[in-house]
């Protein structure tokens, strides 16, 4: 297997999921990172370059783990202003119900 090959093509993989914020993507492309480089890892040293790919995919994971964090506090918060406008908009939703009946 060629652990430089293979660690840029996991790094393309990423970076891709992450800029199309494709969730799916990104938690199948960990699952493989997670079987994948312990495997890379037990086939002896690193060479430089394979040192420099695997740094670049490190940094590529920890901005992909930064995008869904965000992607978590925003939906976080959108869920909260939703339990928090509830009340209103119950009210607006009965309200207009009576105005399209006319009652």
């Amino acid at each position: 297997m060629d652990r430089h090959k293979t660690l840029l093509q996991l790094g393309q993989q990423l970076s891709a999921a992450t800029a199309a914020s494709d969730w799916a993507a990104l938690a199948a492309i960990n699952t493989l990172m997670a079987s994948t480089l312990p495997a890379l890892a037990a086939q002896g040293e690193w060479a430089p370059a394979e040192r420099a790919a695997l740094a670049a995919l490190r940094e590529l994971h920890l901005a992909a783990v930064a995008k869904v964090d965000s992607a978590a506090a925003e939906t976080s918060q959108h869920l909260s202003d939703m339990t928090n406008n509830r009340e209103g908009w119950l009210a607006y939703a009965l309200d207009s119900g009576n105005a399209t009946t006319g009652t």
